[in-house]
């Protein structure tokens, strides 16, 4: 069916929309071309999300492509950036991928080079490589990924044209204002999906991969005063907030084009969050795919000496694992800085479990010692 609708040429101011022209668009989304960006900040689980889609043998999917930007233009600040972000995505999900060309330093560039290549499902199967079978579903393995022969851009653009749903992951989008005059042009559709987890536990995850992150971080902070005032996770939640802000008042072709998905309902309800993800994107669900999203989350443990590795993992884990290893102060700070972004988003504040936190702080050194202990136990059992 076609669908008729009311197209709003919106101007933004702040975060407020003014519709000041009116027309029409005729949008047939059971044939015209999806594009979807994933929209996420670093450490909210975005690579296990990207995977959902980078496994559809209907997707073409692109890895962190505005990575390239923020190596070519390092340090400069992130805001100033944001420009040259949303016209690379325009480029980008019109399948041109030369704009690449302005930011890698070489006018030769390969598969080898781009899109999270040795873990990209388009890359590494038929008939860009023989590794992979691009309907069958499973992770892509490195070395077998590594020996795939490279491509030229013109080829890969070729292979892009011919799918119906180009979704890109991203962590380099400060603001969701930055994307509007995508969204509102008819031939590009673009649809967000914007994830967000529980701020402690990204500041938890962030502190185990912080040197992984340093360059980011620079230029995150010079997008604002330097001072205690504007901490990283601080910053996080402001634009979170701002993000809401703006959804909230934006007029009814917006929000037809967005939602918003928590990290904890993905892996802890990961077969409905993945039927309402994939019927967004107009993409169809299979059994091979329910499976799939089930193995990932019902792993063993959460730790990983490799922060961005994509990995099965015990999910109420990966949930809860900043009960044990932030401090009492720790998550008080958090809490203070994102209250009202956890309210919204339906996250309650440690009141409730605080004296179960404050029992593992008191029992902690106690476990240490005993950990230590217990080779000498067991040597006097035997």
């Amino acid at each position: 069916p076609v669908t008729v609708g009311f197209y709003f040429e919106p101007v933004t101011v702040g975060f407020y929309f003014e519709p000041v022209t009116v027309g029409f668009y005729f949008v047939n989304r059971s044939q015209s071309k999806i594009h979807v960006y994933l929209h996420a900040t670093w450490r909210t689980g975005s690579s296990f999300l990207g995977e959902l889609f980078n496994q559809h043998p209907d997707v073409f999917y692109l890895y962190e492509p505005m990575w390239h930007i923020w190596q070519a233009l390092y340090p400069g600040d992130a805001a100033s950036l944001q420009g040259a972000v949303r016209d690379m995505m325009n480029a980008l999900l019109r399948c041109d991928f030369s704009v690449l060309k302005l930011y890698t330093g070489s006018q030769n560039i390969t598969t080898s080079s781009i899109f999270g290549w040795r873990k990209n499902k388009v890359i590494c199967s038929e008939p860009m490589c023989e590794a992979y079978k691009r309907h069958e579903v499973g992770l892509v393995q490195d070395d077998v990924c590594g020996k795939c022969p490279r491509k030229d851009l013109k080829e890969l653009e070729r292979e892009c044209k011919k799918y119906r749903v180009v979704v890109i992951k991203g962590v380099r989008v400060l603001d969701l204002g930055v994307l509007v005059p995508l969204m509102r042009d008819p031939v590009l559709n673009l649809q967000i999906i914007q994830l967000f987890r529980d701020p402690r536990a990204v500041h938890n995850s962030r502190l185990k991969s912080k040197q992984a992150l340093v360059k980011e971080s620079i230029q995150i902070l010079k997008s604002k005063k330097q001072t205690e005032k504007y901490k990283r996770l601080l910053l996080i939640c402001d634009n979170w907030l701002n993000d809401m802000m703006l959804m909230m008042n934006a007029p009814p072709w917006v929000k037809r084009n967005y939602i918003k998905i928590r990290y904890e309902d993905l892996v802890l309800h990961p077969m409905e969050e993945l039927k309402r993800l994939y019927s967004f994107s107009n993409l169809a669900s299979f059994p091979a795919m329910d499976k799939f999203v089930l193995n990932m989350t019902h792993g063993h443990g959460y730790s990983s000496d490799k922060p961005f590795l994509i990995s099965s993992r015990d999910a109420k884990e990966a949930i809860f694992a900043w009960r044990e290893r932030l401090n009492i102060e720790q998550v008080s700070q958090v809490e203070n800085y994102c209250s009202e972004v956890m309210r919204q988003l339906g996250y309650q504040k440690n009141s409730v479990c605080r004296p179960m936190m404050m029992m593992m702080e008191v029992c902690r050194p106690m476990m240490m010692m005993m950990e230590v202990c217990r080779p000498m136990m067991m040597m006097m059992e035997v």
